[in-house]
Parts: structure tokens; sequence; C-alpha cells
């Protein structure tokens, strides 16, 4: 589960900012943001966590499947 969208309203930020300020594709950032993405490369979670200035496991949270 990421927090992206959380993250960027809590910041009154946009996809469009996020973009911008990482040199991610718009398409990168908005297939994460929606949750559209389900394997993410780790540089791309990086340079998002540096842009946003947080940790990874603020970004993003593993949440394991009950057995």
């Amino acid at each position: 589960m990421n927090n992206l969208s959380k993250i960027l309203g809590e910041r009154l930020l946009t996809i469009g900012d996020v973009s911008g300020g990482t040199g991610l594709s718009r398409a990168t950032v908005s297939a994460i943001y929606h949750r559209k993405s389900n394997n993410v490369n780790l540089m791309t979670l990086k340079v998002i966590c540096d842009y946003l200035q947080v940790p990874l496991s603020e970004l993003i949270e593993y949440i394991p499947n009950k057995k």
C-alpha cells in the first residue's frame, strides 16, 4: 500500500508538482498515486522519497497477507 495520495493531499501538491520536481513521467507518478502500478522500481520510489523528504517507510507500507 502506498501513501502518495495522502502525502500529496496533506501538502497540497499535485501529480504535476511531483513529476516536474523529480523528472519522473506524469504517467509514472499518476500510476503510483492511483495505485495502478504493482511493480514500482526502487529507484523511482527513492526519487519520490527524496523529493518529498520522507523515508521509504512513510511512502509505502507492507501489510502481509493473512493465512
